[in-house]
This record gives C-alpha cells, structure tokens and sequence, in this order.
C-alpha cells in the first residue's frame, strides 16, 4: 500500500507515524511544501511547546474547542491528552505539567518533541520530500493521482491524508473545494487586541491575575490573566476572546468596544462595597496608598486618575461621587479597540474543510475516497494552552488508522 500524507506538521507526522506502526509494510511518504519541517511545533509555547493540557476530563477538555467540539469529543475517547502524554514518556521523553495545567517537555525545549518526532520517522523509514506543492490531485482507475508543481511525474497512491494546516485566505483550499468539499471560510483566531493611542500603553508588562473581560453588543466573555502590552491587550482572557468570537470580531472589523472588569468580581455593588469599607477603615490614607485588590501600583494610579480624582486626596475626603467613580472604573472600564495582532509567532486560524463532508469515526472524506484529514486544516481549532496540538494529535492519530 503505498500512502501520502500531505504536510509536514504535527499532524502530518503523526499521521504518517500512525499510518506506518499499523500498516508495517505500507509505504508512506510525508510531502511538505516548503523547505521547514514542524514549524508550529518548534514555535509553540514560545519556542517550549505547549503540546498538551492535563485536564482530567474529556467532557471538560473540549469546552476547549470553539469549533469541532463534538468532532473531538468523540475521537478523544481514542486518542486523549493521556495518550499523548503516555506516547511521548515511552519514547523518552519526560514532561512536566504547570500550574495552569499546560504541559511541556522537561527540557522546555521543544526541540525535544521535535527530535522525537523525526526518530520515530526515521525509525519507521518513512520517507520524506521538500519543496512539493501539489498542483492537481485526481482519480486514476482505483488510485489517487498527484501532479506537484517543477515535476512532470505522477504519483499513485492508495490513500492520501491531508494535513497541510490552516489556510489564512480561502484561496489555499480552493483546490481541496474542487474535490466537492465544502469550505467554511477561514478567519483569524487567537490574537491580541490593538487599541489607540493611550496612556494605558505606558503599563505594558503588567499583568493582571483574574480579569473579566468582554465585548460591547456581544454576548462574549471571558475570565483570566490579562496583560498590558504596547500595543494593547494580551494574556489567556485576550486569547480566549478572540478565539471564541473569531468570527463576530472579523465581521466587526475587529473595530469594537473592549469592557474590562480589572476585579474579577462579577457584582458591581459588591465592589462598590468595598471601595466604602477600604474609605472607613483606610479614611486616614491617600486614596494611591491603598490599592484594592492588591493592583499593581502603576495601575491603580493610571486608574484614579481616568476616574478624575486627586491620588493625594485622602480616603476620609472621598464623596459618594467619587466612590462612584472608582467602583466604574474598577468594574466597567473600556477601551476602543482598532485592530488585532498575532499571538507571538503563531497562527491559528478558523475555519477550514467542512465536518459535515468528513466521516467522523475515521476522518475519510465523504466527498473524495481514500482521502482523509488531519490538524487544522480541519474546521476545528481552540483555545491557548495546549489544546491546538492536542488537536493535531488527535486527528493525525485517527486519521493515521486508514479505517
């Protein structure tokens, strides 16, 4: 059986790892488009690799998933993060789990899963080819034929998974909409918000534990860090917002109304009560010497002054007017964000091959026999912390069955 796996990512080689280990004496053969071999996966987690979470439940896991959750719930059960991290420790490499649940290799160097990666591929003889760009792909008696771009030769293959990662621009899938796939257009998701000129921008660095934030008209919310960054606004709420709400932010233009609750404190009159308490108790303090919340100082300054009060006055001074004044800012503070930019080097878009046109038990395409799908390429995508590798995984695991 001779198999092509189409994309060089974490996908591809999972796939083509599977698709090896359960047809011994397959031929199979990677074929990537560009001269960079598991690009996201060197990438991911700022150059550590976030490749999984440690999230205990699978139900828990894919809320994860603004998009193929039902998908991944069901191939879960098959694959899971347990999997992968068990996958991972058996070919020798150690992992380490943080605080937030995102899991790592011991090394925090992602070059470790890279280096796994291409030993298994090595181990198994799997073949792999630079530079190939397909050019057409069709039927030919009971095998799929595959012209690449600079080559006049055909290749025949019994089966094909496509795993060429997400497309920024509708365009990239076109050849697979040919085949009679259906294409959800493919939009940005997680990236950070851009804001205009402001003063705020002075504060980058800062971070703020247990933000709540959301977006004017729209029923999006989240609750996470928050940071202060030059340009504007970042951190696992900022990501879960632009993830979540890809699509309502790219019909807005990304041209919308940011609402920060910088407390985490969802009752407003709860807040309100404890600006009067800390006005009671702290009366003989200047409003700047006692931070609620314990704000960063920076920050808790910046405020008072948006809220047009003195830092040098007094607690005991504060009116009711002023107490007002502090406990909106604290709880609905806004900004008019302008644009958005990418998370650090990575890209993740949503959208992408239609699940309706994929059968969900193998990942072969209902439109196109022997031909299955991988990654991102897939229209499912999630959230910061593990979870798009998960994914990859996942799907590349399934995928690589051949079922």
């Amino acid at each position: 059986m001779d198999i092509a796996i189409i994309g060089g990512g974490a996908a591809g080689f999972f796939a083509a790892i599977t698709a090896k280990e359960q047809h011994p004496f397959a031929n199979v053969t990677i074929f990537e488009k560009t001269n960079r071999l598991l690009a996201k996966v060197k990438m991911s987690g700022g150059g550590r690799c976030n490749l999984t979470n440690a999230c205990d439940s699978i139900d828990e896991f894919v809320e994860a998933y603004p998009r193929g959750k039902r998908l991944m719930k069901k191939l879960m059960y098959s694959f899971s993060n347990k999997h992968t991290m068990n996958w991972f420790i058996a070919r020798g490499v150690p992992l380490v789990t943080q605080s937030d649940n995102c899991i790592f290799p011991q090394s925090q160097n992602s070059e470790s899963i890279v280096d796994c990666l291409f030993e298994e591929v090595n181990k198994l003889r799997i073949k792999v080819k630079l530079a190939k760009t397909i050019k057409e792909i069709s039927k030919k008696d009971n095998k799929i034929k595959i012209l690449f771009d600079n080559t006049k030769n055909e290749y025949l293959f019994d089966k094909v998974i496509i795993a060429t990662g997400g497309s920024p621009k509708r365009d990239g899938l076109l050849w697979l909409e040919n085949l009679g796939h259906t294409i959800s257009d493919p939009v940005p998701s997680l990236f950070t918000f851009k804001i205009q000129r402001d003063e705020i921008s002075k504060l980058q660095g800062i971070v703020i534990p247990d933000a709540i934030c959301s977006i004017q008209s729209t029923n999006l919310v989240s609750s996470d860090a928050l940071l202060i960054t030059d340009w504007g606004f970042s951190g696992p709420t900022i990501l879960k917002l632009s993830s979540y709400g890809a699509r309502i932010l790219n019909e807005m233009n990304y041209n919308f109304t940011l609402r920060i609750n910088w407390s985490g404190v969802k009752d407003y009159n709860q807040i309100k009560e404890y600006i009067i308490q800390i006005k009671n108790e702290e009366s003989a303090k200047q409003i700047n010497n006692f931070r609620p919340y314990n704000f960063p100082t920076r920050l808790w300054v910046y405020l008072i002054n948006k809220a047009n009060l003195n830092p040098s006055k007094k607690w005991i001074e504060a009116t009711q007017s002023d107490v007002n004044k502090l406990s909106s800012i604290i709880a609905n503070d806004t900004y008019q964000i302008t644009g958005r930019a990418k998370f650090k080097e990575e890209f993740v878009t949503c959208g992408g091959v239609s699940l309706n046109n994929i059968n969900p038990n193998t990942l072969e395409s209902k439109k196109f026999k022997n031909m299955y799908f991988a990654g991102e390429v897939l229209d499912i995508d999630g959230i910061t912390g593990g979870y798009n590798l998960q994914a990859a995984w996942t799907t590349g695991y399934i995928a690589g069955l051949l079922k």
